[in-house]
């Protein structure tokens, strides 16, 4: 199918979204300048009609200047199977609506429309649990509802990060140390007092001195440069969102093994844009909803990543 066929972006309310940033911007601007056109939609435009999966979109064109960096179209009802390809672009948190949300693309995938991520795959992998799958990438790890398993890996880990499964942009992320009197409180919070699985890591310490590092994979392969984002003085995040800085690097070895375990699965997963985040040469989580990163990567080394995962798009699509 050529370019001409378009790629529509279900994503957060585009006026939300902040242009100089938004790695979905950068992707909208990437199939622009290939040729592509390309559509917007939110979770509520989408439904499925007698098996038919179908979209309100709006004709979308981002011009780059400030502040009226984007135009929208009328709308239009149409099936999604007269589209190249589909972008899940949707944020976390990943709720019972996000899985609903996967249902319906896959009619659109069904009908032979290239849905990126695949949506079978942003069910199954998701972000904190899937690292699971690469134990030998990883620090020590417990998922677990059980609280005193909690205070017993804290104990024999001295120090460790708490997290929920189902957030982003490093909230509700707590470190706790040996004999913290809040431990009890951030496990009873977590878990809802045993009632919901949370995940606990051995705190790394290199993420004070190196950061928290985000290495994207296009088409299973990584980008030349990672996002190393160093925590500020008053957080232990290592998270854009949480005002963390984001500085380029070059992969080193131990990154490009890690990739080499994990990035061979993504692709035969279907899962074409994906963010590795890596902490003192350990994975910590998985990222394959709405992965960042492009735009601080871009202004400081000029590579087009957006461009990359475009063309391996239209390289998936039917001639």
């Amino acid at each position: 199918m050529p370019p001409a066929a378009g790629i529509a972006v279900l994503m957060d309310p585009v006026d939300q979204l902040h242009p100089a940033k938004d790695s979905t911007i950068a992707m909208l601007r990437a199939a622009a300048r290939r040729g592509c056109p390309t559509w917007y939609f939110e979770q509520h435009d989408l439904w499925v009609r007698d098996g038919r999966a179908e979209a309100r979109l709006h004709r979308i064109e981002v011009t780059g200047a400030s502040p009226d960096w984007y135009r929208l179209g009328d709308s239009e009802v149409r099936p999604l199977a007269g589209l190249g390809a589909v972008l899940m672009r949707k944020d976390p948190p990943f709720d019972t609506e996000y899985v609903y949300t996967t249902y319906l693309l896959e009619r659109a995938a069904a009908a032979g429309v290239l849905v990126v991520n695949e949506p079978r795959g942003l069910r199954d992998m998701n972000e904190k649990v899937f690292t699971a799958w690469f134990p030998e990438c990883c620090a020590p790890t417990l998922i677990t509802r059980d609280m005193q398993q909690m205070a017993e890996f804290l104990a024999a880990q001295g120090r460790i990060v708490c997290k929920p499964l189902h957030g982003m942009g490093g909230r509700s992320i707590f470190v706790l140390g040996h004999g913290d009197a809040n431990a009890r409180v951030v496990f009873e919070t977590l878990t809802d007092y045993g009632r919901r699985y949370a995940m606990v890591q051995r705190y790394l310490p290199e993420i004070a001195s190196s950061g928290d590092t985000r290495i994207l994979l296009v088409d299973g392969e990584p980008m030349q440069h990672a996002l190393a984002r160093l925590p500020s003085g008053q957080d232990h995040r290592g998270n854009l969102a949480a005002g963390a800085t984001g500085v380029v690097r070059e992969l080193t070895e131990r990154d490009r093994w890690l990739c080499g375990r994990i990035g061979p699965l993504m692709r035969e997963r279907g899962m074409l844009f994906v963010g590795l985040d890596v902490i003192g040469g350990f994975v910590t989580e998985i990222n394959v909803t709405s992965p960042t990163g492009i735009r601080e990567i871009e202004k400081q080394t000029g590579d087009d990543i957006a461009g990359r995962l475009i063309e391996a798009i239209l390289a998936r699509l039917p001639a």
